[in-house]
């Protein structure tokens, strides 16, 4: 919603599910409708503008990559839940994890594991988010890539999808969280 003033909300009438014919249930609801934006247009780039696919190209430094494979690679999330929340991707444009090899899908797991061991080294962290949103529908920010989400978590963190004030704090910069996970990666021999 960005920067708005309170007055110009003030006379919305607030809807509730109460009012609506429906059989009442346990759950409650925090309705977002600004997120109909987001949902409706999907905001999805064209293949040649994949960021997943162009981010390879460029330094480690400016596509805040902190580790590369032969299949795969490691980076940071330009938009992180949380500091220090990683990507791991593929080098080759595939959308949906049963389309990737089983060289890509082997490297995804072993880099997702190296990279726990390495964010719990660098940030003390008390547990992850792990996971895939595969294609548009399911909330992928890049359907067309795949792509596994590593967030780290701490006892005390505010949560990874903060709605109600649409801020999250990111305690430290993306270069220097960069700088630290890759530095704290293994270096593998060659073979």
């Amino acid at each position: 919603m960005g920067n708005y003033d309170a007055d110009e909300f003030a006379d919305l009438e607030v809807e509730s599910s109460n009012d609506f014919a429906a059989v009442p249930d346990s759950f409650q609801r925090l309705w977002t409708p600004h997120r109909i934006v987001y949902i409706e247009n999907g905001q999805q780039p064209e293949e040649h503008e994949c960021p997943f696919c162009l981010a390879p190209s460029m330094t480690d430094e400016k596509a805040l990559i902190v580790a590369r494979g032969e299949h795969c690679y490691v980076l940071l999330n330009l938009f992180p839940y949380n500091s220090g929340h990683l990507l791991v991707c593929p080098y080759r444009h595939v959308a949906m994890y049963d389309e990737a090899t089983p060289e890509e899908t082997m490297e995804m797991a072993t880099l997702t594991q190296t990279a726990m061991e390495v964010l719990r080294q660098v940030s003390n962290c008390d547990g992850f988010n792990i996971g895939m949103n595969q294609g548009r529908i399911a909330g992928a920010g890049i359907a067309g890539h795949l792509h596994q989400h590593i967030v780290p978590r701490w006892e005390l963190d505010s949560n990874f999808f903060p709605i109600i004030a649409g801020t999250k704090a990111i305690p430290r910069l993306l270069g220097e969280t960069r700088a630290e996970i890759a530095a704290g990666w293994p270096t593998v021999a060659p073979e």
